[in-house]
């Protein structure tokens, strides 16, 4: 077996150092070592059958299969992936190839925003090289997102015009807390502009704790590409997830939710002021109902006419 030889090789690199720590020549010393970290590294190389996985990317991303929703430090990558440049090879993975993993900064900056609802992980406890898988399940439209990322990336407009952007061109599609990270430079100031774009300009981006609990941790989405009446865009988020949940998910006056929804049908769920907010209706659970995109037009022509 392959590892075991290699196992046995650094060994006895192990035992010859011993006897050049005696010497007197720096550089004796220093030509042993590299000698042990190649060994080293080829060691950690095979850990994972070539049958299973031949290149460096394919080996961090088993590994990360392995353990999903647990956290992995980089030093663990640099010893599966046997290369230095081991976060280039994440990085890949995430943006280019699909796969929903989240570092330590990402992880940090979704919960700030409260978008981090990961049971059992403490984000505190998370360095900027460490990752998380955070699904199994790989998005194969990443590719052509990136390079339309790449392009708004470039563009000389702020981080909230950027994102708006990326994600009116996505509309209907989940995309990574990480692709809007990349597409703001990696400025923590992308998670706070998401949220001004939901609370501050009405823009129906959802995630799994704002409104669509059926989207997975780290998700995005745009759910149409229009924005919410003035008035309904100052509802705080803990109301709307309680008038949500109360309501079941569902329109109140024809039931739709968004299982239904398709792309000849892009309607999604908004809350409807029962009291008209400018005749002095508040933001209360009491006087919101959940109605989808539909309904609310029409109840806002019966009132107009």
């Amino acid at each position: 077996m392959k590892s075991e030889r290699i196992r046995k090789e650094l060994q006895e690199l192990l035992t010859n150092f011993e006897q050049e720590l005696q010497s007197d020549s720096l550089r004796n010393k220093v030509l042993s070592l590299v000698a042990c970290f190649n060994s080293l590294r080829d060691l950690g190389k095979f850990l994972i059958p070539p049958s299973v996985a031949r290149s460096a990317r394919e080996r961090i991303l088993y590994y990360l299969q392995k353990y999903p929703g647990v956290i992995i430090s980089g030093d663990e990558l640099l010893v599966v992936s046997g290369i230095q440049e081991y976060a280039r090879r994440v990085r890949e993975l995430k943006v280019q190839f699909g796969w929903s993993i989240v570092s330590g900064l990402t992880a940090g900056q979704m919960a700030k925003e409260n978008e981090f609802p990961l049971p059992n992980i403490d984000v505190t406890s998370m360095g900027p090289s460490d990752y998380i898988l955070l699904s199994l399940h790989q998005d194969r439209d990443a590719a052509h997102r990136w390079n339309l990322a790449n392009e708004i990336r470039r563009e000389n407009i702020s981080v909230r015009d950027k994102i708006l952007k990326y994600l009116r061109a996505n509309v209907g599609q989940k995309v990574t807390g990480e692709e809007l990270k990349y597409l703001a430079k990696d400025k923590s100031e992308w998670a706070r502009r998401i949220r001004e774009l939901r609370t501050e300009f009405g823009w129906p981006v959802v995630t799994q704790n704002t409104g669509r609990p059926d989207l997975e941790v780290g998700m995005h989405l745009l759910e149409a590409d229009r924005q919410s009446p003035e008035h309904d865009r100052r509802i705080p988020d803990q109301v709307k997830r309680e008038v949500l949940r109360r309501d079941s998910y569902k329109c109140i006056l024809c039931n739709w939710s968004h299982e239904e929804w398709n792309r000849s049908d892009p309607r999604h769920l908004e809350l409807h002021h029962e009291k008209h907010h400018a005749k002095g209706g508040e933001n209360t659970e009491s006087n919101l109902i959940t109605v989808c995109t539909v309904c609310h037009d029409e109840l806002h022509r019966k009132k107009s006419s």
